[in-house]
């Protein structure tokens, strides 16, 4: 590793007093989630509100190249429901600078026991004071279901509010232990959410429980300004609505360690699985995307 690389990635002694202790990383193996110390300041996550407020009034340093089909993108025309925008990191190089805290990383490569960390997607999140909307609650889901083209069992996301987060306004909410649960043979409706309401989904999520000889017990994260949720792929979680009088505005940052690689993946009546990367990052030597590729999936952390 060459100097420059050593000197990006490296922790001051005060930096490294806020990593995950032995204890708090065997725990969240057991529980699948992880509550920081403080590893952003206020004035850190003050310009993240700045930048991504200039993001959404049109300001962007690159564009995609091309708009992949599943692609998560509010626009001003779709008004004032739930934002989700993918890609930010790439898009917006003030949100890049602050998501790239070797910190960050530092964190994520202890609690997945990885070597290295890299950025496997951004979605920039805007929840706004409206619970009766109908995006304004996420049902239950794990991200694992949506990753089945990655090889490894070890990703993870990075939930980082820009402000206190608590139960009121719709915060990420955990079933914990839930990273440990096996799945239903034969049955992947437990892990996909998509076209269900929330009433069956809560029906299935108890079903998967019981199944696991489980309860079900969900822990919202309250999270005070400058701190990070982490969890596990295979956690399972969600939120509830806003019922604050302030917009609820985070990123959530999907990560990946060092080891993992595409492979072909089919779903259940034979069609392939299909990730936005595959169509925008490079292509390796067996021409297969390239999940290393550091244009879209930077690097965070090194040892």
């Amino acid at each position: 590793m060459t100097a420059e690389l050593t000197h990006a990635f490296a922790l001051t002694d005060a930096e490294r007093a806020l990593l995950p202790t032995d204890d708090e990383v065997a725990e969240y193996g057991r529980r699948g989630w992880y509550l920081s110390r403080k590893l952003f300041s206020d004035a850190e996550m003050d310009t993240m509100v700045e930048a991504t407020e200039r993001f959404y009034a049109g300001h962007t340093d690159r564009r995609l190249p091309l708009r992949p089909p599943n692609l998560a993108y509010w626009t001003p025309e779709k008004g004032d429901v739930q934002r989700h925008n993918d890609y930010v990191h790439y898009e917006s190089d003030e949100v890049a600078a602050i998501l790239r805290k070797p910190l960050l990383g530092a964190v994520a490569a202890r609690l997945a026991q990885a070597e290295e960390i890299r950025v496997w997607q951004s979605t920039l999140i805007l929840k706004p004071p409206r619970p009766d909307e109908q995006s304004n609650q996420v049902p239950w889901h794990m991200d694992r279901h949506y990753w089945q083209t990655c090889t490894s069992e070890r990703m993870l996301t990075a939930f980082i509010p820009f402000h206190d987060c608590d139960e009121r306004m719709g915060t990420i909410t955990m079933v914990d232990g839930s990273n440990t649960w096996a799945e239903i043979p034969g049955d992947d409706s437990t892990r996909h959410f998509a076209h269900r309401d929330r009433s069956e989904l809560e029906d299935l999520l108890h079903a998967n429980a019981a199944h696991n000889g489980a309860e079900v017990r969900k822990i919202p994260m309250i999270i005070p300004k400058g701190h990070v949720s982490f969890h596990h792929c295979r956690t399972y979680h969600g939120s509830g609505a806003n019922l604050a009088d302030l917009p609820r505005r985070a990123i959530s940052l999907h990560l990946q360690d060092g080891a993992n690689r595409f492979r072909p993946y089919l779903k259940p009546d034979g069609t392939p699985v299909f990730y936005n990367h595959d169509v925008l990052v490079r292509r390796n030597a067996e021409g297969m995307p390239d999940y290393t590729d550091p244009t879209y999936c930077p690097t965070l952390w090194r040892e």
